[in-house]
This record gives C-alpha cells, structure tokens and sequence, in this order.
C-alpha cells in the first residue's frame, strides 16, 4: 500500500496509515542477500529497506521508495523478529533515506543490543545518534539532480527541492567524526570528477578525523547489467588515475535488477 506523500521541509515526511502506530517504520523490502557494494561487498547480510526520501535522485535504484513509495508499517518489535529468523550477523539498514524516520534510531539500537553489525546506506544529508558499526554515505552529485530531461516522470518539479539539499558538508563531517564512514560516489563519467575532488577537499576541511582516500569509493552508475558494461570500465579506470577505491555493484552483476536482491 502507498506509505508516503511529498510534504514540505528536509525531512520528507512518510504518511503514516490509518492502522500504523506512532514508532512504525515504512518497510519496503526485508530480505537476506550479498552485500552488493563498498567494503563489504560479497558479505551475507539481511537488508531492511526503508520507503521515503528527503531526495529525488533521477537514477534512484530504489525507485519505489523515493518517486513512489511504497510498503507497510511495522514496528520495531516486528523488523526485529524479521531479522532473527535470517542467518546472518549483518544488518544493512537502507532507503529511500533510512534516516527520515526517528525510529531507524530505535531499530539500530536494537541491533546492536543483539550483537548485529550494522550499515546505514544514507544519503549524508541527516545527522542521528545512534550505534553504526559502518556508515555507508553517498553524497550526491549535481548529476544526480531530476531536471526536466533526466526527471522519471518528466515534469523536473524536484529539481530546486532536491539540488538544494543534496550536499550538507557539516553533515558529511559529522559523519566522519562520529562513525567508520565510506564516502561513496556515484559516478556517471569523468565529469564528475571534478565536483568530487572538490566535494572530498571540503568534508576533509570540516571534519576533525581523517578521510583517507580508502575510504572514498567511486561506484558504476547503472540499474541492470547492460547500463554496467557501459560504465564500470570507465569508473574502474578513474579509480586507478585517481586513487580512491572502486566499488562494485555486485548484486547488479549476479541479480540484474531483480528486487529482494
């Protein structure tokens, strides 16, 4: 059932329905899988996917839970009972912008009360406490923004809402002070670049903790296996010229596009 509606301010708020309680969390997908990208990657993991955004990311992979999002309402109580009955030690907790909800906070307390190891896939534009073993933060680029052309559903209304809000470098650095962040890029060709050069300078002037360039990850843009051949080469050799790291899409390249992967 539809669990979101385009409201006003940064942290889009997800309608919440009839029959869900305050501390329900939108769940779009809960599925045990290989952690497809960043340092973990080839790693046995239960993913929890949230649905809502506060961005609108033209190539979002998750489409269902920014353009039109969608799921049902559980509580934290019922993701955890979820979770319990995977084989697995690691918890992606991810979007849509996983961290919209405050009771993403109440979730990953929980984990890591059991003992779980924990990734939030975030978009570095909300700040929490909470207990994150791995924050896996992917700024976005100006690529990314939904103009006119590039918008899905063809009208571009995003476009100011989400360049306004894409990059927050004090967000950025407090991620990297507070958790064993991944800076992970998208990237879409060598014209990015540039913007990420510059976006890695400023995050390593704000932030009182290094950013080493392992820690920056350069990932294909691409939804199916054919878009990859098209661009993990490309990326693969910034990667190299550069020096930051090169990630793969992992579950891309085993699953195609197929959801609960």
């Amino acid at each position: 059932m539809p669990v979101a509606s385009d409201t006003d301010g940064l942290a889009e708020a997800v309608g919440r329905s009839a029959e869900a309680s305050e501390g329900d969390l939108p769940i779009n997908e809960l599925f045990r899988s290989l952690q497809g990208e960043g340092r973990l990657a080839g790693v046995p993991s239960v993913f929890v996917r949230t649905s809502g955004c506060n961005l609108r990311c033209w190539f979002c992979d998750s489409y269902h839970t920014s353009w039109e999002p969608t799921g049902d309402w559980y509580s934290v109580d019922d993701v955890l009972a979820a979770v319990d009955e995977y084989d697995a030690d690691h918890v992606v907790l991810t979007g849509g912008e996983p961290l919209v909800h405050d009771a993403s906070v109440a979730l990953l307390e929980a984990l890591a009360d059991r003992g779980y190891h924990t990734t939030v896939e975030t978009n570095g534009t909300i700040a929490v406490d909470a207990p994150i073993d791995l924050a896996s933060v992917s700024p976005k680029l100006e690529s990314s923004t939904p103009t006119a052309e590039r918008d899905p559903k063809g009208d571009g209304e995003w476009a100011d809402r989400h360049e306004a809000r894409r990059l927050d470098v004090d967000v950025l650095a407090e991620f990297v002070e507070r958790y064993d962040t991944q800076l992970k890029f998208v990237v879409t060709g060598p014209d990015d670049m540039g913007e990420i050069e510059d976006a890695v300078a400023r995050v390593r002037d704000a932030a009182d903790a290094p950013v080493p360039d392992d820690s920056v990850l350069l990932m294909p843009e691409g939804q199916t296996r054919e878009q990859l051949t098209e661009t993990r080469r490309v990326v693969a050799d910034l990667a190299l010229e550069y020096g930051y790291r090169y990630t793969p899409r992992l579950h891309v390249d085993l699953w195609n596009d197929a959801p609960g992967t």
